[in-house]
């Protein structure tokens, strides 16, 4: 169980990463199919230009491109496969030790039962 919360943990980090790309990398956009020189745009999330916030009005190549709403869709779907993996590696954990408990106390039992015979 603790390996399937660590793949979706892994799963999660994948997501966590894609959206930091979607964010935080500059990027460039065609301004017509086989475009030479294509426009070239400043990072979404470190941008002092209109591109993310005024673009449309702006009428920049920039502004859909990279939108907010999909690096949030991004963000958004990791929250709950985020959880479901901590949720799993914890009871995987925890059912572990359990079990290891429960097999030093057998043990610790099996030797008192053989010490007052």
């Amino acid at each position: 169980m603790s390996f399937w919360g660590m793949g979706l943990l892994g799963l999660a980090a994948l997501l966590w990463t894609w959206c930091a790309v979607l964010l935080l990398t500059p990027y460039e956009v065609d301004r017509k199919p086989d475009d030479k020189y294509p426009a070239e745009c400043e990072a979404r999330l470190l941008t002092d230009d209109g591109t993310a916030n005024r673009g449309i009005r702006q009428n920049s190549w920039c502004q859909a491109e990279r939108d907010w709403p999909e690096a949030l869709l991004v963000l958004g779907l990791s929250v709950p496969v985020s959880v479901a993996g901590v949720g799993l590696f914890t009871t995987g954990v925890v059912s572990r030790r359990m079990s290891a408990h429960s097999q030093a106390m057998r043990e610790l039992d099996r030797i008192a039962d053989s010490a007052s015979a």
